[in-house]
C-alpha cells in the first residue's frame, strides 16, 4: 500500500483517467488551469493574515466555535469539497492517522465542507474520524477565506456525468460552487501560520509536513 498521502492521490488519479472519459478529463483539466489563471489560490488568505472567525454547525447540528479550540493552541483547518470526493476521503484518512502526533504536538484538527451536517455524519463516520467535522451551507466561512469558485455550464455538465448534484449536496439549490481544497495552519493568536491554497484538486498538502509546521511554529510564520 501507498505509504504517503501524495503516493495515495496519484495512484486514485492513475486509475480515474483510465475510467472517465477523455472529453470530461479535458472538462476538468480545463477548470483547474482557469483558476489557476485568475489567481484564485492567491487570493485566499495567506501566511500572516488572521484567520476569519468559525462558528459552524458540527456534525450534531450543534454550533461550534473554532475559537474555543484556538485558546488552547494552534488548530490545522482543512477544507474539502465533500464526502463523495474520494481525494478528500483518501486526506482526511491521513489526518485521522497522525492525529496523535498532532494532538501531542499540542494543536487541535477540524475539516470544513459545504455538505449538510446529516452528509459531515456521514464522512465521519465513513472514515472513522475523531477530530471535529463542520458544515458550512451556504459557505460563509470558506467565502471568508476566500476559497470559493463557481462552476462553469461545462464544468457543472461533467459533474452531471459523475452523477453529482451539488447544490443538492449543499443544501443549496441552483448554488453550483465549491472551495479549494485548502489546508491551514492557524495559531493560537488566530494568525494563519501556514496556508496551502492550491486549486488543483487532485493534489493536497503532505500531513507531515503541517506536523512539521505544528512542531517548529516559530519558523514557519517566518
Amino acid at each position: 500500500m501507498s505509504s504517503t498521502l501524495s503516493e495515495q492521490l496519484e495512484e486514485f488519479r492513475a486509475g480515474w483517467m483510465q475510467r472517465v472519459p477523455a472529453e470530461r478529463r479535458a472538462i476538468m483539466e480545463r477548470h483547474i488551469a482557469h483558476l489557476a489563471d485568475v489567481g484564485l489560490g492567491k487570493l485566499a488568505r495567506q501566511v500572516g493574515e488572521r484567520a476569519p472567525a468559525i462558528v459552524l454547525p458540527d456534525v450534531h447540528g450543534k454550533t461550534f466555535d473554532v475559537a474555543t479550540l484556538l485558546a488552547k493552541g494552534p488548530v490545522v483547518v482543512t477544507f474539502y469539497r465533500g464526502g463523495w470526493c474520494p481525494y478528500c476521503n483518501l486526506e482526511l484518512k491521513a489526518y485521522q492517522n497522525i492525529l496523535p502526533q498532532i494532538l501531542a504536538a499540542g494543536a487541535s484538527m477540524v475539516a470544513i465542507s459545504p455538505e449538510k451536517p446529516d452528509d459531515t455524519v456521514t464522512t465521519a463516520e465513513k472514515n472513522a474520524l475523531t477530530f471535529t467535522v463542520l458544515s458550512d451551507v451556504g459557505q460563509k466561512v470558506g467565502k471568508a477565506f476566500g476559497l470559493v469558485y463557481t462552476f462553469t455550464e461545462e464544468l457543472k455538465s461533467a459533474y452531471g456525468g459523475f452523477g453529482l448534484d451539488i447544490p443538492a449536496k449543499n443544501g443549496t439549490p441552483y448554488d453550483w460552487s465549491l472551495p479549494l481544497s485548502a489546508t491551514y495552519v492557524i495559531g493560537a493568536d488566530g494568525v494563519i501560520l501556514f496556508a496551502d491554497t492550491g486549486v488543483d484538486y487532485r493534489r493536497r498538502t503532505e500531513p507531515m509536513n503541517v506536523l512539521k509546521v505544528l512542531q517548529r511554529p516559530a519558523q514557519a510564520a517566518e
